[in-house]
């Protein structure tokens, strides 16, 4: 075993050969959406995620899947494995079984294996001072999806919230490969704040976040001033807060949306600072349209996350 829970990185990898291991992970949830189809869809790309944020390459996957066993039709769960399916043949994943069991709360999601050179495997820890962070997608799905649970939110805001939840994290994972990166995790249910603290621990020093280059989804930040805030996001910030020294400059909107969770966010990357431009550009390039360089790694301070 070359990685299992130690560092909470997000998936396990175990050696076959010198140049071969297999990593492995295993993410589901309740709907997010009223849609089965795209419910599926984004279940399955936050999935994969954390096979792309170790540097791997995703072959296969087992659905899992909670059904009530009366009042909702059988062409719904249909739907629902349809959107994974399909979201897994983009990512070139073959879908090989699953398991169901009987539960009155409806959950989907997957158990991904696949395959990494284990000479490079990008860790959660690892990041050094003189690193920039690169974040790929944008923050505030947590926060969108409790005002459309609220019927709160603009249909344009659901459309591009939805984009954002189901495209695959492959590309940006893909660019990343290419350039010296020293830590990387996806951002998904514990909040940039949460998954970038536990980077910062595990590397034994100071994220440097600058919140006026926090890339957000359209209406995220005022959706979060009408009180459309997620109970997932006060536990993160109850828990997480210790870890996290906020300026009293920022506004509570933002420091709100730093402990937002999220739903198949995107990557966090820490690099040498001398790179993290030409990855931007890689990543605007791919796809990543909203990547942003939102900070830096410094000697360790009193706190793992400083936001200014």
């Amino acid at each position: 075993m070359l990685v299992g829970i130690n560092t909470g990185d997000d998936a396990g990898v175990f050696r076959l050969a010198p140049d071969l291991a297999i990593v492995n992970t295993v993410d589901f949830f309740t709907p997010v959406v009223d849609d089965p189809f795209t419910y599926g869809q984004i279940a399955a790309a936050n999935a994969l995620s954390d096979i792309y944020a170790m540097g791997g390459r995703a072959l296969t996957a087992l659905n899992i899947v909670c059904w009530p066993q009366s009042g909702l039709p059988g062409e719904m769960l249909a739907e629902v494995l349809r959107g994974g399916a399909e979201k897994a043949r983009e990512a070139g994943v073959a879908v090989i079984g699953g398991h169901t069991v009987a539960d009155e709360e409806v959950k989907f999601g997957m158990a991904v294996t696949g395959v990494i050179d284990p000479r490079r495997i990008i860790r959660n820890v690892g990041a050094r001072p003189g690193d920039a962070l690169v974040l790929s997608k944008p923050l505030g799905t947590g926060i969108l999806m409790t005002a459309f649970k609220r019927d709160r939110l603009a249909p344009s805001y659901y459309a591009t919230a939805v984009r954002t939840m189901a495209t695959l994290n492959a590309s940006a994972a893909t660019a990343m490969l290419e350039y010296e990166v020293h830590a990387a995790t996806d951002i998904t249910g514990f909040g940039l704040a949460g998954h970038a603290a536990k980077m910062a621990d595990g590397s034994a020093v100071t994220f440097y976040l600058e919140e006026s280059d926090l890339p957000l989804l359209p209406g995220a930040l005022e959706l979060c001033r009408e009180g459309m805030i997620p109970g997932g996001g006060g536990r993160n910030r109850e828990y997480y807060g210790r870890f996290v020294s906020i300026s009293e400059e920022i506004a509570d909107e933002m420091a709100t949306l730093v402990f937002d969770p999220q739903t198949s966010g995107g990557l966090l990357i820490a690099l040498p600072e001398r790179q993290a431009e030409a990855l931007l550009a890689d990543l605007h390039r791919t796809g990543s349209t909203e990547a942003a360089i939102i900070g830096r790694v410094a000697e360790r301070a009193a706190c793992a996350i400083v936001v200014q």
